[in-house]
């Protein structure tokens, strides 16, 4: 008889075996880009130097404490990330409910659902800025002829309705993503288990909360890490926007990253900026799976 001890042990090597190539290829993209921004930042390398590396240990490190720039995009980052995620959770979840029913044209309304975030991000951040134009834009034109403003509102022009306009543009870009995998989520849920719900005498809204949510729970962490992750990194939306503006009330670091380098040719300041972005993106990232893996868990 084989010991069952042994066949674990084979099964695990070989599900090692099969990782590697896909292992492998992670620290190609991921390891060795970072480990190479990482030895750059230990070099100042800027127009000062004449593009020149010189060694300068972890003075860029020490420079950005008191980077006062940083701190505000990094903030901006934050703010950004945060209203248009929970916008996009809630505003998506509600569409996969809706879409999940049974109704007449189903599929052409789940198809055309998508088209938002398969349009590129770069012409959806033009249209936008048209759309918030403060002389033709066609929010301006609604609210005149509804006699809710008496004259246009520079919405790009103001820092806080700028940073709504990116929000709600890439929340309605965004949010048929979102839609999209919680719905293959309700899709798995079986029916039979709402039906001996309701024959106990359970409400929609006990359907919901005692069902839907904590078998949804899974996509939703799956989403919102991905989302998270995506929107921390924005850049194409607000650089077509916004620019950063005005007066910075828009810059996210991503924008902040690529003015440095590119802009100002700070070569080693930029890249360690991006090697302590990437390390807050990724501490970030985890506290939000531990914290949604325990709400999970309760569930």
């Amino acid at each position: 008889m084989v010991n069952i001890h042994t066949i674990r042990g084979r099964e695990q090597r070989t599900a090692w075996i099969l990782l590697i190539p896909a292992l492998l290829l992670l620290l190609f993209v991921f390891a060795y880009p970072i480990g190479r921004a990482f030895w750059l930042s230990l070099f100042t390398q800027n127009l000062g130097t004449k593009l020149q590396p010189v060694f300068s240990g972890f003075d860029n490190y020490a420079r950005m404490a008191g980077d006062g720039r940083f701190w505000q995009t990094f903030w901006q980052t934050t703010i950004f990330t945060s209203a248009s995620v929970v916008l996009e959770l809630l505003l998506g979840l509600g569409i996969a409910l809706v879409l999940n029913q049974k109704f007449f044209g189903r599929g052409f309304v789940r198809t055309t659902a998508i088209i938002p975030w398969a349009l590129p991000t770069a012409l959806i951040g033009l249209a936008w800025a048209w759309i918030f134009n403060d002389q033709f834009g066609v929010v301006n034109d609604i609210l005149l002829r509804l006699g809710l403003i008496r004259t246009g509102i520079n919405w790009l022009g103001d820092p806080t309705l700028a940073m709504l306009a990116v929000i709600f543009a890439d929340v309605w870009k965004t949010t048929p993503f979102i839609s999209i995998l919680l719905l293959a989520g309700l899709q798995s849920i079986s029916p039979d288990l709402y039906e001996a719900h309701s024959i106990d005498g359970a409400t929609p809204w006990q359907n919901f909360t005692r069902i839907t949510l904590p078998l949804l729970m899974p996509q939703i962490l799956i989403a919102l890490l991905f989302r998270f992750a995506q929107a921390f990194g924005i850049f194409d939306l607000i650089a077509v926007m916004t620019g950063g503006g005005p007066g910075g009330a828009t810059e996210v670091v991503s924008l902040y990253i690529y003015s440095t380098v590119m802009r100002y040719l700070d070569f080693g300041y930029g890249a360690a900026l991006v090697v302590v972005t990437f390390m807050l993106l990724v501490a970030a990232v985890a506290f939000a799976s531990f914290l949604l893996n325990k709400s999970r868990i309760s569930y």
